[in-house]
């Protein structure tokens, strides 16, 4: 029976990043995205060193999702225009390149998109919240 319940630290984990959905704005939510996709590959990548790979796949299917249904899904197309059209184009490259690494296991195409997600992510970071335009 207690096997199947949450540990008392796993549901305060849970309800914590709930609660931080929850109460963030819109820019804070896109940074969240930023990040879990980041710490994903970063997890891909110790797995993928590690020979850990139905972990591995799972790790880069994470960021995918969170790439692709996530900081893709965000942008407006139309107030973002010409930028949000080639944020859009640079997600789905950086997908791509993530199905690349899991089918050869290229640490250099997890390591390349994790550096372009770091740097929009300092861009990003650099909107106040009531400047976005694209996302």
């Amino acid at each position: 029976m207690f096997g199947m319940m949450r540990s008392p630290a796993e549901s305060y984990a849970k309800v914590g990043v709930d609660a931080a959905v929850e109460t963030a704005d819109p820019h804070r939510l896109v940074l969240m995205l930023f990040d879990g996709a980041m710490t994903a590959i970063s997890l891909a990548r110790i797995q993928m060193q590690n020979g850990q790979i139905p972990e591995k796949g799972a790790a880069i299917s994470k960021a995918i999702d969170l790439i692709t249904n996530g900081l893709r899904a965000s942008l407006d197309m139309e107030a973002g225009g010409e930028l949000a059209e080639r944020l859009a184009a640079l997600y789905e490259y950086m997908a791509q390149r993530l199905l690349f690494a899991n089918l050869k296991n290229s640490v250099a195409a997890l390591d390349e998109v994790s550096e372009l997600l770091t740097s929009l992510r300092e861009a990003w970071a650099q909107i106040a919240p009531g400047e976005q335009a694209a996302a």
